[in-house]
C-alpha cells in the first residue's frame, strides 16, 4: 500500500514570542548601560572636577564637562608630593607582596590538595577560620611583631612581609589543584619525576588561571591599601602613593579638592593599565574555575 506523501509546511513564528524576546534584550541592555553609567559617574566627576578651579569643583548642579581646563592641577601633585619616589613605593610593595603570595600560596595549596600528611584537614581548616578575623583585630600584635622585634618599623619591609602569605590564596590554588585530574601525578611518578618537578613542570603551569586571578586581585588590593601604611610609616619619602593622596589634603583639609582629584586621576593610571592587560586573564582564570565547579 503507497503511503501518501506528507508535506511539511513551515509555521510561521509567533510574533508574540519574537517581540517579548525583543523586550527582553533591550530591558537587558539598559540594565547593564544603566550600571555601567553609574560605576562610571564618581570617575567622570573626579577627572572633570581635577581640570577646574577650586572654586568652581563644587558647583550645583555638578558640570560634567569642564569649559575651561586647567592643567596646572597635574603639575601641582608633582610639585607638593614626591610623586614619582612614591609611586616608586607603591609598587616596589605591591610586585612583592604579589609575587610573595604567588609563591607562598602555590606551595601551600599544592601541599593541601595533593600530599598527605597528619592533620592536613585540621591546618586547612584553620587556615581558613583566619579568613574570618579582620585586620584591625590584628594590626596591634602586627605591629608589636614588626617595631619591636624585627625592627622594621617606618620601612618598606613593614607592609610587604606581613602580606606575604593569604589564606584566600591558598584556598583558591587548592581548589585549582583539586581539579586537575590526578592521571598526570600517577603518569610522572611512573616517569620518575618527584613531588617537585611534578609540581613546578606539570600541577603550577596547569594552575596558571587561578595564579591570574590571584595577581590580579593581590595588586588591586595592596595599591589601594591606606591603613596598613598609615599604621607603619611616617617618613614622607617612604610613603606609598594612598599615603601621598592624603597628603595633598593639607592641614585639617585645607588644600585643594583640585589638586587632589588630580592625584586621585594620576595613581589609577597603573590600576588601570594593568587591568586592561590582566582583564582577559581574569576572565579566563574565572571561566575556569566555573567549569571545573
Amino acid at each position: 500500500v503507497q503511503q501518501p506523501a506528507t508535506t511539511t509546511s513551515t509555521m510561521p513564528r509567533n510574533p508574540r514570542g519574537r517581540y517579548t524576546m525583543r523586550i527582553g534584550r533591550w530591558l537587558t541592555l539598559l540594565f547593564i548601560v544603566s550600571i555601567a553609567f553609574l560605576t562610571l559617574m564618581p570617575f567622570v566627576w573626579v577627572v572633570a572636577t581635577s581640570l577646574r578651579t577650586p572654586a568652581e569643583s563644587f558647583s550645583v548642579p555638578p558640570e560634567w564637562i569642564p569649559t575651561d581646563m586647567d592643567f596646572s592641577n597635574y603639575t601641582r601633585v608633582f610639585e607638593e608630593i614626591p610623586f614619582w619616589r612614591q609611586i616608586g613605593n607603591s609598587f616596589f610593595i605591591t610586585l612583592s607582596v604579589v609575587f610573595g603570595q604567588l609563591i607562598t600560596a602555590s606551595l601551600a595549596g599544592y601541599a593541601f590538595a595533593r600530599l598527605r600528611f597528619p592533620g592536613r584537614n585540621i591546618l586547612f581548616w584553620i587556615v581558613l577560620a583566619t579568613l574570618m578575623i579582620p585586620g584591625q583585630a590584628t594590626i596591634i600584635p602586627v605591629f608589636i611583631l614588626i617595631s619591636r622585634v624585627l625592627h622594621l618599623n617606618d620601612t618598606l619591609g613593614a607592609l610587604i612581609l606581613p602580606g606575604l602569605a593569604t589564606a584566600f590564596g591558598t584556598f583558591l590554588l587548592r581548589q585549582y589543584f583539586l581539579g586537575i585530574p590526578d592521571e598526570f601525578e600517577e603518569a610522572a611518578l611512573v616517569e620518575g619525576a618527584n613531588q617537585w618537578q611534578i609540581f613546578t613542570k606539570i600541577y603550577l603551569p596547569l594552575a596558571s588561571p587561578g595564579l591570574a586571578i590571584l595577581a590580579v586581585l593581590t595588586f588591586n588590593a595592596k595599591w589601594n591599601d591606606y591603613f596598613s601604611p598609615l599604621i607603619f610609616m611616617n617618613t614622607k619619602e617612604l610613603f606609598p602613593i594612598t599615603l601621598g593622596i592624603v597628603d595633598l589634603q593639607g592641614y585639617m583639609g585645607t588644600g585643594s579638592i583640585s589638586i587632589v582629584l588630580a592625584g586621585i586621576v594620576l595613581s589609577t593610571i597603573p590600576v588601570i593599565i594593568i587591568y586592561i592587560f590582566g582583564q582577559r586573564y581574569l576572565v579566563e582564570g574565572l571561566m575556569a574555575g566555573a567549569l571545573k565547579g
